[in-house]
């Protein structure tokens, strides 16, 4: 079921009928029955997997909590780590590896969402070794935790430690969550059918016949794919988290305006896909020491974090090759320049601060910082590396010709009506950045609040393309 159908719909509000007149205290067990619902609804055999990993979640927890010795406990960790990431390692690289080796290909394929429960079900294990979760936690707790219908399937990667206490007290919705929830589900449903998915066929044109399409088409392609992924994965990311308000959950935040940031440090840090930057920060980055030891241990521990981010990605409805391992090569290379150049911003504050601080700088690196996001998502679309290169190619050796032909390139309604859409989305964007939309809402008359939400209703009717292809996300 996509957040797209109205057959998904139908099923929320049945889930929303029986979650009000459960006892609080029982509500999660009809939750946790609505998941599986959810999750095997096209495919009854994604249970099989998502059950496995819940098994060996629960027992390596169950004997954690028994188990006091230390090596005992780092064995334990390591075979409940080994069999949940090992699995997906097997099930999204096997075949890719096998046919670059001559290996006998076995047709594995991992199920929808499973990179996302893995990752969840990874961190309830270093939790739970760390003992930073709530003791004792019920078995149905934790199966509800990797099981919750609204984030299975492309996150957000929320952390039992905010999950589960939210469960202990019995789940409970009250009417702000659900004003925020409403405006979230509106929101997020108004950047994927209408801004994401009007994007998304001039994109896939482009990409699909690289050689063949004018150094024009590829570079609007570029920059279209750069809002078209933004807001497909956003949109999906707050439709979940304002399902999740509904039901009396508040999920992680995993998105914050991030092509305003002024460096890809503050962009993979502090604003894109935040809770997959926190799990690498936490579970990976940190472990490896992080910047405690020393400068090179710190661009070798940055490397290998995007390399591993890479991999990870990869099979996200483009296929699993080495274009991912490229794109996170190259983030990780942003990294290594971000680094280099802290003395140097530091040396410009203590010069120049007004410098530092003033609105045409700002631009220039927030600029700057979405250029170079822009080209690494061209090694993210395209079909191979052979693609990636062709379409760097042909935008860089016209870059300076580009100007003159625009007036000549044959603009249709489809380009007109996505860079209104595009523009739209950056004014709100850049509105938000100091106080927040449904903020300004909340306080607006009446009159005019309730005429923006129709003139919302009205747009997501007119132009949006209802189930015209699934969230990016939900597809590796």
């Amino acid at each position: 079921m996509l957040f797209t159908s109205l057959e998904f719909y139908v099923f929320l509000v049945l889930a929303l009928i029986l979650f009000a007149v459960l006892p609080a205290g029982k509500r999660w067990a009809w939750l946790l029955a609505a998941s599986f619902l959810f999750y095997g609804f096209t495919q009854p055999s994604n249970l099989l997997y998502l059950g496995a990993v819940t098994l060996v979640v629960l027992a390596c927890a169950r004997a954690l909590e028994r188990t006091a010795h230390r090596s005992a406990r780092r064995t334990l960790l390591a075979a409940g780590l080994t069999a949940v990431l090992g699995s997906l390692v097997a099930l999204k690289y096997y075949d890719f590896l096998a046919g670059q080796l001559s290996l006998p290909v076995l047709g594995l394929k991992a199920p929808v969402g499973y990179s996302f429960y893995a990752f969840s079900a990874a961190s309830y294990l270093i939790d739970a070794y760390a003992r930073r979760l709530p003791a004792h936690s019920p078995a149905g707790h934790v199966a509800l935790y990797l099981a919750w219908f609204p984030k299975i399937l492309a996150g957000p990667i929320d952390r039992a430690t905010n999950f589960l206490p939210q469960l202990a007290g019995g789940l409970r919705a009250d009417p702000a969550r659900l004003v925020s929830g409403l405006q979230l589900i509106g929101w997020g449903l108004f950047k994927k059918v209408v801004i994401a998915d009007n994007l998304a066929p001039i994109v896939d044109r482009s990409f699909a016949i690289a050689a063949f399409a004018s150094p024009i088409d590829l570079l609007i392609s570029v920059y279209f794919f750069a809002f078209q992924i933004y807001c497909d994965f956003s949109g999906y990311t707050d439709i979940a988290i304002g399902i999740s308000l509904l039901l009396g959950v508040q999920l992680l935040e995993n998105f914050r305006r991030p092509y305003l940031s002024r460096s890809t440090a503050e962009f993979w840090g502090e604003r894109w896909h935040i809770s997959l930057g926190r799990w690498f920060r936490d579970y990976l980055f940190i472990p490896l020491g992080g910047s405690r030891a020393g400068p090179i241990r710190l661009y070798l521990n940055l490397m290998l974090v995007f390399l591993v981010s890479g991999l990870w990605h990869a099979g996200l409805g483009y296929g699993v090759g080495w274009t991912f391992l490229v794109w996170g090569a190259l983030n990780g290379a942003y990294q290594w320049a971000g680094v280099a150049a802290r003395p140097v911003w530091r040396r410009v504050g203590e010069w120049a601060p007004r410098l530092r601080e003033s609105t045409a700088l700002l631009v220039l690196r927030v600029l700057l910082t979405f250029h170079l996001i822009a080209i690494s998502w061209i090694f993210f679309r395209a079909k191979s590396l052979g693609d990636a290169w062709l379409i760097l190619k042909k935008i860089a050796l016209n870059l300076v010709e580009i100007p003159s032909l625009l007036p000549r390139f044959p603009f249709t309604a489809d380009h007109y009506t996505a860079f209104a859409l595009i523009a739209f989305l950056i004014g709100i964007e850049i509105v938000d950045e100091r106080r927040s939309i449904f903020q300004r809402l909340a306080a607006a008359p009446v009159a005019l609040r309730w005429g923006i939400y129709y003139l919302a209703i009205i747009a997501l009717l007119l132009l949006g393309r209802w189930q015209a292809r699934e969230f990016i996300y939900m597809q590796f």
